[in-house]
C-alpha cells in the first residue's frame, strides 16, 4: 500500500513524537531490546529499521510497517510506549498525560486507535506537564483596553475595522500572546495571528451589526484548512453568531477554530478572566463537542 502525501506528513509528525522515547541503538551493555531497532526485532519489523540517522530511520520504520504490514503497526507504537516509560523515567524526563494524549491525536490521524494508549486508568497515573503561569496583566492595563474597546463602538463603520484589528493585537500583546500584524495572502485575507501552548491561531475579525452565520465560519474554516496542519483559528464577531449558524457549522466536518464576540471581551476585561485561560477553554470545549463557540459566562460562571 503506498502512502498518500498526508499519511507521509503524519508518519514524519509522529517520528517526531516518539523521538525522545528510545534511542535508536542501545549502549553495548544496556538491554538490547529498550530501542527502536530492538523492538522492531522483537516483533519481526527487524527488516525495517535501517539505523543510522535516528529520526528518518524512525521514520522510515513506521513508514514500511503501515505500507507491507499493517497489522504490526498499533503493536509497534505499543511497545515503544511501554519500553519508553522506563528509559524516559531514568532520564530524569518522566513520560507525561500530554505526551500520550499529543501521539494518540497522530495515530488516530492514521486512522488507528490503541485502546491501552486511551485507557482512563493508564493516562490519570502519568504525571501532567507543569506550566508555567502567566502573569495577570496590570489593573490598569485592562482599563485602558477596556475604555478603548469602548471608544470603538462610537466610531464610524468604516473605521472601526481596522481600529477592531489594532485593538486585538495590543490585546494580544498585553497578554503575552505574540500577535502579528494582517497579511494577505493570494485570494484571501488574515487579519493577523497570535501563539499560545505552542499552537498558532489565524485570526479572522469583523464589527457589524449582523451576527456571523454558518457561511462566513466555513470561510475562514476553509482558510485555516489550506495552511499546515497545526493552523488553528480564532474568529471574533463582535455582535456574534446566528445559533442556527453555529448549529449547522458544528454538524458539518470537524472544526479546527474557536469563536469569540463582543460579550467574551467585555468579561475578560471587565471580569478579570486570563485570555490564556479562556482561548484554551474554549478550545477544549471544541475538542470535546465540536463546538465553536461557547460563551464566557458559560465556561466561567
Amino acid at each position: 500500500m503506498r502512502l498518500s502525501l498526508a499519511q507521509e506528513q503524519t508518519i514524519n509528525e509522529l517520528a517526531s513524537l516518539l523521538y525522545d522515547y528510545l534511542p535508536g541503538q542501545p549502549h553495548p551493555y544496556a538491554n538490547q531490546s529498550s530501542s527502536f531497532g530492538g523492538i522492531a526485532t522483537s516483533i519481526g519489523l527487524g527488516h525495517f529499521w535501517q539505523g543510522g540517522s535516528k529520526l528518518p530511520a524512525i521514520a522510515k520504520l513506521l513508514r514500511l510497517t503501515l505500507e507491507a504490514q499493517q497489522h504490526r503497526f498499533c503493536p509497534l507504537i505499543e511497545e515503544v510506549v511501554r519500553r519508553g516509560i522506563g528509559y524516559r523515567q531514568k532520564k530524569g524526563q518522566p513520560l507525561t498525560r500530554e505526551d500520550v494524549v499529543a501521539l494518540n491525536t497522530v495515530v488516530e490521524q492514521l486512522g488507528f486507535r490503541i485502546p491501552e494508549l486511551h485507557d482512563p486508568k493508564f493516562l490519570d497515573r502519568l504525571p501532567r506537564t507543569e506550566r508555567k503561569t502567566t502573569p495577570a496583566i496590570p489593573d490598569d492595563k485592562r482599563r485602558e483596553l477596556a475604555d478603548e474597546l469602548l471608544r470603538l463602538s462610537s466610531l464610524a463603520p468604516t473605521q472601526r475595522g481596522l481600529a477592531f484589528e489594532e485593538f486585538l493585537k495590543e490585546l494580544f500583546a498585553a497578554f503575552r500572546m505574540a500577535p502579528r500584524d494582517a497579511f494577505r495572502l493570494v485570494g484571501e485575507q488574515i487579519d493577523g495571528s497570535f501563539q499560545f501552548q505552542g499552537e498558532t491561531y489565524l485570526v479572522e475579525a469583523t464589527w457589524r451589526n449582523e451576527r456571523v452565520g454558518q457561511e462566513e465560519l466555513l470561510s475562514f474554516s476553509g482558510k485555516i484548512g489550506g495552511k499546515a496542519r497545526w493552523s488553528r483559528g480564532l474568529h471574533m464577531s463582535y455582535a456574534g453568531y446566528t445559533p442556527d449558524g453555529l448549529e449547522a457549522f458544528a454538524r458539518g466536518k470537524p472544526t479546527s477554530i474557536i469563536c469569540m464576540d463582543g460579550l467574551d471581551l467585555h468579561e475578560v476585561l471587565n471580569r478579570g478572566l486570563e485570555l490564556q485561560a479562556l482561548v484554551e477553554q474554549k478550545a477544549r470545549r471544541a475538542a470535546e463537542t465540536n463546538d465553536a463557540f461557547v460563551s464566557a459566562r458559560e465556561l466561567f460562571p
